[in-house]
């Protein structure tokens, strides 16, 4: 039996036999028979308590305390103050004034140690006005004022706290040297520097001294808020005072610079005053960390070791900073890994280190595999706080997990956090990118009404929403909205509302937002010229993108290579090739970045110049830079669409080799392009391998997967597919049931496409114009015509609109069957709705009457085709001449013939075997061995029936020898 347990089974059961023995009332227990029995039991009691307190095992500590007190058990006062104490420091607060309660109960009275835990009690949960009420309701000392201060203080009310002083004074309690350093930090905290350094004089005059403590608080505040010169100013005035600055005086210095970039500064102090004061773990964690967040992981390794060979043992902070630089930097494996090694030496992770990889897993696309981190976090008892939780919402969101980042939502209120505005802003923008606008305003709405700070970047996230769905009216009133209430727009809100009117076209109200920025104060950086640029040059003013950028320059706004980037994109799409790399010679003082090598490598791919993309991606890596998961994707799908395949999947497999891992984007690109080819059993080996990475595939993916079944006629494996990309996390929305529905059909397999149809259905997704086409389409091509029928029926009982797609199937159905009667109808009923015939229709109309012979309406339409601006299939002349050369109109067939050729058509094999066999029939051999000449030199050869029209044209009485003579001569045929 566990220890615990085997205590508490012998509490109890003692304490039982001791209430049967007693004559008392086992109601209360307040006079045991033996006095001395009821103390023994009490401090077993208690002792058993506190043990369940330090183990974190509340609920049993509840039930322990609760049984002691149904037993009548009253525990000694020293062992209530214990019990109080306990309750309080392990976080079971909340229990602390029930148990205060209890003591009451037993002695009437408490002491002032008891008296100040219930005050500490209140101010952690936040009940100020009741920790206040057992202050001044009796004794207190400068302990229960100083925890009122402090609870004042931790919930931002510095002022309400400092006008505790004049009471303290009022009831005679003397101040200390931590009644002045609590109420600096909590001025410093406010950033109330100047109060905070009037106080501490205040306290002086008082005659409380300053210490160490107080003028590290004061160092603190000043480094907050990057006042770094006063920061150093105040630690001269300490050694003037003769106090020697500590660890924690230096370590709040380097912190200091490295928030403000200054980490030159912070290592020269720490060189200088290094023999004054021993660096400890927090000294190096802090340059450890400052140096990963500026991505200078090499500075950051040279602290690690020196610390390690110091014989400083890293923390989980220290681990924690390194592996954020690693991720931070796009070394994600390196920082999995160092995750994974800290575990093995003995440290164990924390939320932080848990969040930093929950985030890394999403920025690199691997959400599926949170499932197993959270797993090891529930098994090893961390608890993620609100930061982890938002993080957690954040990734959830981004990766399009929106149920799943709902619930995140709704889980953070059941653990009793208090969303603050980074949770808000996260759930706004995860809500406004999966176009739940409604859900954005009731989140704004809830912050108001929870008096939540509404920031900038909380409305710039609803007005990023809004300018998504091309809402800017609604965009513009929620920016007026912040006006109104004092929240005044920065420049990434201009930015984000003048990009949405430039891609509205709207150019003039572009521009009047950013003269409205100018005029605030807010100066244009590169950003806004990359917005402006891009701008302007997409909605064809190309002259006046080209004036602002020239007034950039003169006012010596410097461009950033992401400006030159942008810039020569435009002229690469203006077809400006030579300008675009006259550009680059300008750029010769500015060090190209990876996103400016990976414009240069996709214009020479567009260009279809995929050898010279691949020298520049060399040149790239002999610069130093490293290749990105972007880089590879252009070359990738560059090589696909040139159908090198095996040099596609070398790249992909020399990414793996750096070190770079594959992203889904990757993989989908080479998936769909070994697919587009036909190499469908090496796509799906990629794709299962992309299952084992956790990536999921793309709706495009999906249909270039279905369609290479198709066309390998590999039905037996469409459905199979299907269900796998499925189960790797592919959501099976109407695009995608769309793809697998016209594949199906395609291959003439309606039974199992209609099965899917309603499978579809019962999911709730309705169809739409594609799907029906699809299943029309399908019915058509096997003759199921009153299928077809039928199904475009369903469609307009659903108010699914039909649109030109759906008529041609249905007319192409009816004209092959030779049903062109009810052509003309369904066409009549065609252009009632609005709809005109297309180029497909005319040749459908062309075709089926031309095929019944009749020529009057097949020219009526072939003409009003031609008026209209379409231009017949080659399909469509052929069914035209033939139907004259049939009865022996030549002359129309060979019109028809120059029309075709004028056209920008070239006759095929089938156009000379028609012609041939026309003039065959009027004995006129000259135009026969003209057009079997012709034929000949375009590399065709007349049809066997052809060739039996030439012999019976040459049989005939005295022709007999030249017909076998030609046909021997021409084609090796012979006598048919």
């Amino acid at each position: 039996m566990n220890p615990l347990k085997r205590i508490k089974t012998l509490a109890i059961s003692n304490c039982k036999s001791l209430l049967y023995s007693s004559s008392s009332s086992s109601h209360h227990f307040q006079n045991p028979s033996s006095p001395s029995k009821s103390h023994l039991y009490s401090s077993f009691f208690c002792t058993l308590i506190q043990t369940f307190l330090s183990c974190y095992r509340f609920t049993q500590a509840l039930n322990s305390f609760l049984f002691m007190r149904s037993l009548g058990l009253n525990p000694t006062v020293h062992q209530w103050n214990h019990l109080l104490f306990r309750f309080n420091a392990s976080g079971l607060v909340s229990e602390v004034p029930n148990v205060y309660s209890e003591l009451i109960k037993c002695h009437q009275s408490s002491n002032l140690f008891a008296r100040n835990v219930l005050i500490h009690a209140f101010c952690k949960m936040r009940m100020l006005d009741m920790a206040l009420e057992v202050a001044r309701d009796g004794e207190a000392d400068v302990v229960s004022y100083n925890t009122v201060i402090w609870g004042f203080c931790d919930n931002g009310m510095v002022t309400s706290a400092v006008g505790f002083l004049s009471e303290m004074f009022k009831r005679g309690v003397g101040m200390n040297t931590i009644s002045c350093n609590t109420l600096l930090k909590g001025l410093c905290d406010e950033g109330m520097l100047d109060e905070s350094e009037s106080l501490m004089n205040m306290f002086v005059c008082w005659g409380i001294g300053r210490d160490i403590v107080g003028f590290n608080t004061l160092l603190s505040g000043h480094c907050k808020l990057k006042a770094m010169d006063e920061a150093m100013g105040l630690v001269e005035s300490m050694k003037g005072e003769g106090i020697s600055p500590d660890v924690v005086t230096y370590n709040t210095l380097f912190h200091g610079f490295c928030r403000v970039g200054e980490l030159d500064k912070a290592e020269g102090l720490m060189d200088v005053e290094k023999d004054g004061f021993g660096p400890n773990a927090i000294t190096y964690t802090t340059f450890i960390g400052g140096y990963c967040k500026r991505k200078q992981l090499d500075k950051a390794c040279l602290f690690y070791k020196e610390m390690v060979t110091s014989g400083i043992l890293p923390d989980v902070v220290t681990y924690s900073a390194l592996i954020n630089g690693l991720c931070k930097s796009g070394q994600l494996l390196k920082g999995y890994s160092l995750f994974r090694r800290m575990e093995k030496m003995g440290i164990t992770a924390n939320h932080v280190s848990y969040s930093t990889i929950i985030d890394t897993l999403f920025k690199s696309g691997k959400p599926r595999e949170l499932s197993i981190i959270q797993g090891e976090m529930v098994v090893r008892g961390i608890i993620l706080d609100l930061v982890s939780h938002t993080i957690l919402l954040d990734g959830l969101f981004k990766t399009g997990m929106v149920d799943e980042a709902e619930k995140v939502f709704k889980h953070i209120s059941s653990l009793q956090f208090k969303p603050n505005h980074f949770t808000y802003t996260a759930l706004i923008d995860g809500r406004c990118k999966a176009e739940d606008l409604k859900g954005a305003e009731l989140a704004l709405s809830e912050m108001q009404n929870r008096s939540i700070c509404r920031t900038v970047v909380t409305y710039s996230s609803i007005i990023c929403g809004y300018v998504r769905n091309g809402m800017l009216d609604m965009a513009v009133d929620i920016m007026n909205k912040m006006k109104d209430e004092h929240v005044f727009p920065n420049i990434v809100t201009y930015c984000t509302l003048m990009d949405g009117f430039f891609k509205m076209g709207k150019l003039e109200e572009a521009l009047d937002l950013y003269e409205e920025m100018l005029k605030e104060g807010i100066d244009a950086n590169k950003f806004i010229v990359d917005v402006l640029y891009n701008g302007l040059r997409k909605n064809g003013s190309m002259k006046k993108a080209e004036t602002i950028l020239r007034y950039m320059l003169e006012k010596g706004l410097p461009l950033d290579c992401v400006n030159y980037t942008s810039l020569m994109d435009g002229l690469f799409k203006q077809g400006k090739i030579e300008d675009a790399f006259k550009l680059e010679l300008l750029m010769k003082n500015l060090v190209p970045d990876v996103i400016f090598y990976n414009v240069f490598i996709n214009c020479h791919c567009l260009l279809g110049e995929s050898g010279q993309a691949k020298s520049i991606f060399y040149e790239m890596k002999n610069m130093g830079l490293s290749p990105d998961n972007a880089t590879y994707n252009i070359l990738i799908s560059a090589h696909c669409k040139e159908k090198k395949l095996d040099e596609a999947l070398e790249l992909f497999h020399e990414m793996n080799s750096t070190g770079l891992m594959p992203n889904a984007i990757n993989y989908n690109t080479l998936v769909g392009g070994l697919s587009q080819h036909g190499n469908l059993t090496k796509a799906v080996d990629l794709l299962n391998e992309m299952a084992v990475a956790g990536f999921c595939p793309s709706p495009s993916t999906h249909r270039k997967v279905l369609l290479a079944c198709s066309n390998l006629k590999r039905a037996d494996s469409i459905l199979q597919l299907h269900e796998q990309m499925v189960q790797m996390g592919l959501r099976p929305d109407r695009a995608v049931y769309n793809a697998l529905i016209h594949v199906l059909c395609t291959l003439g397999m309606t039974q199992k496409a209609t099965v899917v149809f309603k499978e579809m259905l019962g999911k709730g997704i309705a169809g739409d114009t594609m799907t029906f086409n699809a299943l029309i389409l399908g019915h058509c091509r096997s003759g199921h015509l009153d299928k077809a029928f039928d199904t475009y029926s369903q469609m307009l009982l659903v108010g699914v609109t039909p649109n030109i797609a759906t008529y041609n199937s249905l007319l192409g159905g009816l004209s092959a069957a030779g049903r062109m009667e009810e052509v003309d109808r369904l066409l009549h009923e065609m252009q009632n709705k609005g709809l005109a015939p297309d180029g497909i229709t005319y040749n459908i109309l062309v075709s089926g009457h031309a095929k019944i012979s009749d020529k009057k309406k097949s020219v009526l339409f072939y003409c009003e085709m031609v008026r209209n601006g379409f231009v017949p299939t080659i399909g469509t002349y052929n069914v035209l001449i033939s139907n004259f050369a049939n009865v022996g109109m030549m002359t129309p067939a060979k019109e028809l013939l120059n029309e075709l050729q004028k056209r920008g058509l070239s006759p095929n094999s089938s156009t000379y075997d028609i012609l041939i066999s026309g003039w065959s029939r009027l004995s006129n051999e000259t135009e026969v061995k003209r057009l079997l000449k012709e034929m000949g030199e375009k590399g065709f050869v007349p049809a066997a029936s052809t060739n039996r029209s030439i012999a019976r044209f040459f049989a005939r009485p005295g022709k007999k020898k030249q017909a076998q003579k030609l046909l021997s001569k021409m084609y090796n045929v012979k006598d048919g």
